[in-house]
């Protein structure tokens, strides 16, 4: 029989009752492991971590603890090569997939590591100066930011075991707080050895970091004031997490980042062939296709000028042609799996209601698999849709697809020029981005880059992360899907509301702040105990 993964809980490895359920290769079906979290003491893995773990974490500086986040670095870099098999075997994705998600979460996580040693031996911080409550000075208020005095549970999506953990792991632990990590059940193989590396390696005091895999049942009833809650996943379960007296009787936070149909805008007065066009037309590609368009912030609407719309339409079939899908242990396969046969139904499901309103511009299911059976793999070549009118379409701005699916669309030019100060002529386009009711990311195209900040700060108040992108940048630019540690990650409305990343921002999820009122002296002192931060 296949192997039982142990959960990390209360300081102690501790197996799930029952057989579990199995985690197989996308491609092989073959068993891999299994998990179960039945039958474990929540209520007693709970009170060790806040008790023993947060305990001790607060009892070291931000330095401290920075250095301990430096040292997982090391560890996990040591073992990337068993990382990389673990992600083929249970995700299905190609080397440079894994690459995104591994790297990806090893990068994050060494950024907050140096980010933390510049906080110093401290172990509280103070947020912006000092404030005067009276006339002559002599009585302040000082913001300061503490570590709050609960547990950080971190439900993680499937797409990212790794890089969804450490994430949000990373500003947690710089924090003070200690973790109680679940990760999504089918690709959970990746999160767990990387926490049991960690936890066998001592690098963090007991009961700072656990991990839980298998069911979520009775999680959130543990869930006090002073804890925390971190979410990725789908707005209707983030809706059913909203809803638990944990939040709505108790107070504890909860930050989600959930569904978004994310958008990539072509600006008005590029033409084929020029750098701004191959440019859009390059990025739109490849998100539909890194980690099999498996990621909360890939394009999935692209919006074009009505008379380029064909041209784009014939540049992207092109390009997609191109890309083989398949076995990604074999070294021509440029697109690995879905992460399971049941994810593969739901892209099916997705491209079914897509089809009710726009025409399929490429047909992925013609592509030939490459050393992969399509009855068994989770394996589906891109997608892409024409939709001539999206003012009438409703599908296109309601469903996000979870796969290498993106669908193409015309908006009009307005007539009023940048260059009134008035209407843009992307007006249009910047009406259907919206039409998502909030997003993780939209990215820009253009020659101009003073005019492609305008159009930037139109789409700023319904999207978290706003990507612009000219031939200055071409070489430069990070890309629309990669999320870097130094900007925020989240987004308003539809896409959950919550706010991730972006430097010391992310910190402040994990801390309490609170207004200390005291005369001068005091507030000196204050200064001497309290690195000081910007507000956010």
């Amino acid at each position: 029989m296949t192997e039982l993964l142990k959960n990390h809980a209360g300081g102690r490895w501790v197996a799930g009752q029952g057989d579990g359920t199995m985690l197989r290769d996308p491609v092989t079906g073959e068993a891999l492991v299994r998990v179960s979290s039945d039958g474990i003491d929540l209520p007693d893995a709970f009170r060790f971590a806040r008790e023993q773990g947060g305990s001790a974490l607060r009892q070291l500086t931000y330095a401290e603890r920075a250095a301990r986040l430096a040292d997982i670095v090391k560890l996990l870099q040591s073992k990337r090569d068993d990382y990389y098999a673990i992600a083929t075997a249970n995700s299905g994705t190609t080397r440079n997939d894994s690459a995104v998600d591994i790297d990806g979460g090893i990068f994050t996580l060494s950024y907050y590591a140096k980010l933390g040693a510049s906080l110093g031996p401290v172990r509280a911080l103070r947020e912006g100066a000092a404030v005067p409550l009276s006339k002559d000075q002599s009585f302040a208020a000082q913001h300061v930011l503490t570590p709050t005095h609960g547990v950080a549970l971190l439900i993680n999506a499937f797409n990212f075991p790794s890089w969804g953990l450490w994430e949000k792991a990373g500003p947690a632990l710089l924090s003070g707080v200690p973790i109680i990590v679940k990760p999504a059940t089918a690709t959970a193989w990746l999160a767990h050895r990387m926490v049991a590396d960690v936890v066998e390696a001592n690098i963090l005091p007991a009961g700072a970091l656990s991990v839980i895999c298998g069911s979520a049942a009775g999680l959130l009833d543990q869930i006090q004031a002073f804890d925390v809650v971190s979410f990725t996943g789908s707005a209707q379960t983030a809706a059913t997490l909203r809803a638990h007296p944990a939040f709505v009787e108790r107070g504890a936070r909860l930050n989600v980042e959930a569904d978004s149909l994310n958008s990539a805008m072509l600006c008005v007065g590029t033409a084929p062939d020029s750098p701004a066009f191959d440019l859009f037309v390059n990025e739109v590609a490849r998100e539909m296709t890194v980690k099999s368009g498996q990621k909360c912030t890939a394009i999935r609407r692209a919006f074009v000028p009505a008379p380029l719309f064909d041209a784009v339409v014939e540049a992207l079939k092109a390009k997609l042609a191109r890309v083989t899908v398949g076995n990604p242990r074999n070294e021509s396969v440029r697109m690995g799996s879905l992460v399971s046969r049941a994810q593969l139904e739901n892209v099916h499901a997705g491209i079914a209601l897509l089809r009710e309103e726009a025409a399929l511009a490429f047909d992925g299911s013609t592509v030939p698999l490459v050393d992969a059976d399509a009855s068994v793999a989770a394996c589906i070549g891109p997608h892409l849709f024409a939709m001539r009118d999206p003012d009438a379409a409703k599908h296109l701005h309601d469903v996000e697809v979870f796969g290498p699916v993106a669908t193409v669309a015309p908006y009009r030019i307005e007539s009023a020029g940048a260059s009134s100060g008035d209407t843009l002529p992307e007006a249009h386009a910047i009406a259907l981005a919206r039409r998502a009711q909030g997003s993780l990311v939209a990215s820009v195209y253009g020659d101009d880059d003073a005019h492609l900040a305008r159009v930037a700060l139109e789409l700023a108040d319904s999207h978290g992360r706003v990507h612009v992108v000219s031939p200055n940048a071409q070489t430069s630019h990070t890309g629309h899907g990669n999320v870097m540690p130094m900007s925020l990650h989240g987004g308003p409305g539809r896409a959950g509301g919550g706010e991730e990343l972006g430097g010391l921002r992310a910190l402040h999820f994990y801390h309490r702040r609170a207004a200390i009122q005291q005369a001068a002296g005091g507030i000196d002192a204050l200064a001497q105990l309290a690195t000081r931060i910007d507000q956010p």
